[in-house]
């Protein structure tokens, strides 16, 4: 079983993402849902970015899915430079989509974290950032796989084609085996993120209205193929009780 996350701007604006971008995509991945590919939704909208995040079964047809995605992805873009960004060779490879995969225990529930970025300027430092969540929480207790998708040189996205390190706004998602943990995976990624100059946990769908220089993101919990934003209430538990 793999879990698969796409990552990317297919707006129209460099500040959000509309809601009937979301809607069509979402209800053409239902589309997709048989016996192979159990889940593939929408999880994460961070300002002008989406994450898709898919659940397949049989690695074998980890391309034909991604192929699919992407399709779908264009067939309702508004915006296709990210999409563009993605060659058939790698000297043609440029900015595109942000992607990662993570191998699933058929033994537990696919339940996972998956933590997005949007970036005004497309700032170098947002990179940084996501390696440093992905490393505290590498190894956690009843973290199952953790993948992010920064690229520090080519790297090919299976049956979609090859992007460049130019490719910014990342994506990472960490499989949770024991539902107790999702909160403390999620939390401990979060506090490497907010500890990080100017970075700001957005709920889903916020715009990017932020000063430039500084970078967005948001954190959903895929639960027995659920989707649940986190950020209100990570926001309500760090109120300051007097």
């Amino acid at each position: 079983m793999k879990m698969i996350c796409m990552g990317l701007d297919i707006s129209d604006n460099d500040i959000s993402c509309c809601e009937d971008i979301v809607n069509n995509v979402d209800d053409s991945l239902s589309r997709i849902i048989d016996d192979n590919v159990i889940f593939s939704k929408v999880t994460n909208v961070t300002g002008d970015d989406i994450t898709v995040t898919s659940i397949i079964k049989d690695d074998m047809t980890l391309e034909v899915t991604n192929r699919k995605v992407y399709d779908i992805l264009y067939e309702n873009a508004l915006g296709f430079d990210d999409l563009r960004g993605v060659s058939k060779t790698k000297d043609d490879a440029g900015e595109g989509i942000s992607y990662a995969e993570i191998e699933l225990n058929p033994d537990y529930y696919p339940d996972a974290v998956v933590i997005a970025f949007d970036t005004y300027c497309g700032e170098s430092f947002v990179s940084d950032v996501a390696m440093k969540a992905t490393k505290a929480i590498e190894g956690m207790d009843n973290v199952g796989s953790v993948s992010c998708s920064v690229v520090e040189d080519i790297k090919e996205i299976p049956g979609v084609g090859f992007v460049s390190s130019c490719t910014d706004d990342p994506v990472i998602v960490a499989s949770v085996e024991n539902v107790n943990d999702v909160g403390v995976v999620a939390g401990a990624a979060m506090g490497a993120i907010l500890g990080y100059g100017n970075t700001y946990l957005v709920k889903k769908s916020t715009a990017c209205n932020v000063i430039p220089g500084s970078a967005i993101f948001s954190v959903s919990a895929i639960m027995n193929c659920n989707v649940i934003d986190l950020s209100g209430a990570f926001i309500h538990r760090c109120r300051i009780l007097e």
